[in-house]
């Protein structure tokens, strides 16, 4: 029966490799929302560079948010202490992450107006 719903012995990831991957389907999530806002949008080199200049930002603040939760698992945090930490770090990654990719809207009418 363990076998067949899966041993409860088994145990979990970590927090810094399960951010890791949160942040990992985020920037992807992120950088197809603005390639495709951008694109949308008609947009021209100078916002395709910004695109760029963004998912750089986003990476620096990823490995940021990748130590700070290794740190984390190092110090003396109890698991329910850690836990709730996660569950408000992940919410804000993903809100960060799709409401920064849709403030190419409009920064991109802004652009179109001013450059035609």
């Amino acid at each position: 029966m363990a076998t067949a719903l899966g041993s409860r012995t088994q145990p979990r990831k970590s927090f810094a490799k399960r951010i890791s991957s949160h942040l990992a389907a985020a920037l992807v999530v992120f950088c197809l929302a603005q390639i495709g806002i951008v694109a949308k949008m008609g947009g021209s080199l100078v916002l395709h560079l910004g695109v760029i200049i963004a998912i750089g930002g986003y990476a620096v603040a990823a490995r940021g948010l990748e130590h700070r939760w290794q740190m984390l698992e190092q110090g003396g945090l109890s698991q329910g202490g850690l836990a709730l930490r996660f569950r408000r770090d992940v919410a804000q990654l993903w809100a960060a992450s799709i409401v920064g990719a849709l403030l190419w809207i409009p920064v991109a009418i802004i652009y179109r107006f001013l450059f035609g």
